[in-house]
């Protein structure tokens, strides 16, 4: 089953999102990224949705840290209402995505399935280069 990770300090955004997604995914869910960091050390993920602005080190601290472990981990930011990044600059840093708050459900659920569908097509390239190979690519 595919794996997402959901970083928000709100517990009601992050309660809605992991109903939303637990139905079609294996979700764990942290409330900083300090908590997210300990996911990653055991955990792959195929995609990962955090809110920019929390306590302690931020989204975008997080997206950079993901960058430097596995930049093929696509990673989707959210962003609260007078918290508006720019998305460009935001998607020049890596992210996959921004969705600002408040959004639509069936927005955030069509960007996740692009951020899945890009990690499982990624890794449908590298088990065929190991196949072919016999070693990863």
């Amino acid at each position: 089953m595919l794996t997402i990770l959901i970083v928000d300090d709100d517990a009601v955004i992050r309660g809605m999102l992991y109903e939303v997604f637990s139905e079609k995914y294996e979700c764990h869910t942290a409330s900083t990224a300090e908590e997210a960091f300990q996911f990653l050390e055991v955990e792959d993920y195929d995609a990962i949705l955090t809110d920019i602005a929390m306590p302690g080190l931020t989204g975008i601290e997080l997206l950079k840290r993901v960058q430097l472990r596995d930049s093929e981990t696509p990673v989707i930011l959210i962003s609260g209402k007078g918290n508006e990044q720019d998305p460009q600059q935001l998607v020049d840093l890596g992210a996959f995505a921004y969705v600002s708050k408040p959004f639509k459900l069936i927005e955030i659920e069509a960007v996740v399935a692009q951020a899945v569908a890009k990690s499982e097509s990624q890794e449908t390239h590298l088990a065929t280069k190991t196949t072919r190979t016999g070693r990863p690519a």
